[in-house]
This record gives structure tokens, sequence and C-alpha cells, in this order.
């Protein structure tokens, strides 16, 4: 008997059916012999409607209230799960966020799990119930004040109870068929991954893949928790995100022109896992900063201070005659106001000339563990995207990443340029969008 968390997407309990076909799914895997924990989200577009709700009430509404009034959807789709997964003959629970033991800190909005106490989810598992647990929302163990955890929570509140539990798997159901070489909706000649790196997903996450969500994949890797992305609306095998699918870590190193090289992981190890695009990113150009020894720290300890997530940095050579130089950075543009009014409050002390706001950007990435042992993937990705006509703003590059910002009204073009320099097209398109939102 294995012991099994599955969570569910907004999309795949949108309505009354869609709730009734994943109750069927839960019962005929506890029917199996399996203990199960289900997370759930809220139903369809629940949150987003709650939130305009809250604006027309309040353009300003207490993030502490706003907290308690979003975790709502997720309650309402956890109590009518368990009534359709009861109705079919299967004891079903239904708990809080509260209830099942997830405590995080106190920020509103996008709290973070600390701990997990699954005490009354383990006791229901033990009764041989299923256990069904509103994802997205906490509570912090101070105040004992609802929270709740940012897009993508009800991911991480899955592979959190996983591990919490020791499941031995977490299992991930989307509206896709699994995690893809690209966006299926930009690229119908996606290929559907088998397994993939817990590093390579964290990439692709971070990146802009929105299949899973970034904090999940970290969850999972730090406490070793196998995920199984599915779709709930097929029985097809999905993407296994484990330590070292395929021998990818080990193969990555490897030279594949060794003739010692163990056949089976140079095969098995793909140079490129995949193309990951970002649109909700902006680019803030500090211009004519005096290029003396603590600006740059002092630009980005005030960026860091109003809250802002900085993510590439492009700083130029100072032009000798004048001594100044131009600095440029990437941040999610929810990001962008509150970064442009700290740096403008510090432009006398600093003595730059001016900023630029840009949110007119998109960020392509390539991600791949086999890249490292591959020379000239940068020189076919800036090539392929030459071909296209593509101009390069900024180049950002890891271990198994590299990374472009271009105008945003090319990045669909070069996410298909890229894909196919790299022969990622599948032959026969494989890739479904069920929901329609890619999650």
């Amino acid at each position: 008997m294995a012991l099994v968390v599955q969570k569910y997407g907004g999309s795949s309990v949108a309505d009354a059916e869609g709730i009734k076909r994943v109750a069927k799914r839960i019962a005929a895997t506890r029917r199996a012999g399996n203990d199960v924990v289900v997370v759930v989200s809220a139903m369809g577009d629940t949150t987003d409607e709650l939130l305009d709700l809250a604006q027309q009430v309040t353009p300003l509404p207490p993030q502490r209230e706003l907290d308690i009034l979003l975790t709502a959807g997720e309650r309402i789709s956890m109590s009518l799960l368990a009534m359709a997964i009861n109705n079919l003959g299967v004891k079903a629970k239904s708990f809080t966020g509260q209830q099942a033991g997830v405590i995080t800190d106190a920020v509103h909005g996008k709290a973070r799990i600390v701990d997990v106490v699954p005490h009354r989810i383990r006791e229901t598992v033990e009764r041989g119930q299923v256990a069904i647990v509103a994802g997205f929302q906490g509570v912090t163990e101070s105040t004992n004040d609802v929270t709740t955890l940012g897009r993508g929570g009800s991911d991480t509140t899955a592979v959190a109870l996983a591990a919490g539990l020791d499941a031995d798997v977490c299992e991930i159901y989307t509206d896709v068929d699994g995690v893809f070489t690209a966006d299926p909706r930009i690229v119908p000649a996606a290929r559907k991954i088998s397994r993939i790196t817990y590093e390579e997903m964290l990439e692709l996450a971070a990146s802009g893949a929105k299949v899973l969500a970034l904090r999940s994949v970290e969850y999972g890797r730090r406490y070793g928790v196998p995920i199984h992305v599915r779709s709930s609306f097929s029985a097809k095998d999905g993407t296994f995100v484990s330590a070292d699918a395929y021998g990818l870590v080990a193969a990555a190193t490897l030279d594949p022109t060794d003739p010692e090289a163990p056949e089976e992981l140079v095969m098995e190890a793909p140079i490129i896992s995949g193309v990951a695009h970002d649109r909700s990113e902006a680019k803030i150009t500090v211009v004519g900063v005096p290029d003396v020894p603590g600006t740059a720290a002092r630009i980005f300890e005030v960026v860091a201070g109003s809250g802002a997530n900085i993510d590439m940095i492009v700083q130029n050579v100072s032009v000798a005659r004048t001594g100044l130089t131009d600095i440029s950075f990437t941040l999610p543009e929810g990001d962008g106001t509150v970064a442009m009014t700290a740096l403008t409050a510090i432009q006398s002390e600093i003595g730059f000339d001016s900023l630029q706001y840009d949110d007119q950007i998109g960020k392509l990435s390539l991600v791949g563990a086999g890249m490292k042992s591959h020379p000239g993937v940068s020189a076919k990705l800036f090539g392929a995207l030459r071909d296209t006509g593509i101009n390069i703003e900024m180049i950002s590059t890891s271990e198994i990443r590299i990374s472009v910002v271009t105008r945003a009204d090319d990045l669909d073009d070069a996410v298909r340029a890229v894909h196919s320099a790299f022969d990622l097209d599948a032959a026969d398109s494989e890739a479904v969008v069920y929901g329609g939102t890619g999650r």
C-alpha cells in the first residue's frame, strides 16, 4: 500500500462535472489499495473573481482580510469534492490549511511554509478515509491568523504535505499531460518530457514555465519528494521530476566521445530539456551612473529594500571621457513601481542622470543539464534568433540555462525558432491543453 498525495488545479475542478470526474479518479486510487491525501485549488477563476470583488469594495483591502476572503475559494472546492467522493461510497473528509497543520510565516498574500504538522490528516488516512486539504493557505504560529501562499500555492501545499507525511509520491494534476519542451499554446509541436531532474525543472519554472510552481519544486528537491506531473483529463503517464531522472545528473558531466562513458547514460541524456518564456518582467535602466566603487552596491541595496526581486543585471563599460556607465536590470513587472520610486528618491545621492522603465520585454530561456558538456549551444541559440531577425537585449547564463531578453512582440517567434533549432519538435503533435490554461 502506497501513500499518494494528489493535487488538482482550478481547471480540473472548474465545475460540478469536473469535480465528479476528479472524485472518480480519487476513489479509484483509494480502491486500488492506496492511502490518499488530496490538495485542491479553488474552482476555475474563483480566486480572480474574489480579488475583483474586493477591489469593487475598496481599492486597498487590508491584507489580513483579503487572505481570509481568498481562502474561501479552496474551502468551497474541498467540501464539494469531499461530498462527491462520499457519494461514490468512499469515505472522505475535508480540512482547511489550518486544520491540516500547515504553518506559515506572517507575510500575508505570499506567506512561506515554515512547518507542516499533519496530525489530523495522518489520523484520517489511518482510518482508511481520504483527506481533502484546501491548498494555497495556512496559519501563522504566533497569531493564528489565516495566510495565503501566493500564486501556485496549492502545488507547494501538496509537496509540503507529501514531505510531512513521508508520502511515496506527490501527483500534480493539471490540464496538460505533463511537462513539455515548450508551452504547447505557442509551440503545438512541443514534446512531452518523460523524466526531468529537480534542477532542470527549477530552471524551467523560474524562467516562466507555469506547469509547476517554483516553490513546490524547491520543496521537492529539499526533501526528496518524487513529483509526478499528470493531466486530470487523461490517463497518460505524464512527467516524473526527481533527483536523477534517467541518470541525467551523471550523464551531464560525461564526455559523449569518451569510449568508457556508459552508453545508456549518453544515449538517454538529452542536451536540452526545454524552452521557457516569461512575459511578466520589466526592465529598469539607471542612466549615467558614476563609475566609482560602491555605487552599484547602493543602487541594489535600495532596490532590495523596496521588496523588489531582481533577475538579470547588465552593466555597460564606462565611457572614459565621462566616467559614467549605465546599469540595466530586470524584475517582476509588479515590482516596477516600488523600485522606480525608491531609486528616484536617491537620485541626488547617487548622482545618476535618469531612469528608464520598459515593460515591453520578454525573456526566453534554454534549459538542459546536458548543455554543460556540449559546445556550441550558445552559438546555435544566438544563430536561431539572428536567422529569425530577433535582437537580443540582455544575456544571462547558469550551468544549465541560457536566458535572453527580447522585445515582447518577438517572444513567440523566438520560442518557436529556438525550439526547432534544437530539434525539439515532435514528429506527431502530442501537446494538448485540455482546460485552456496550461495549469
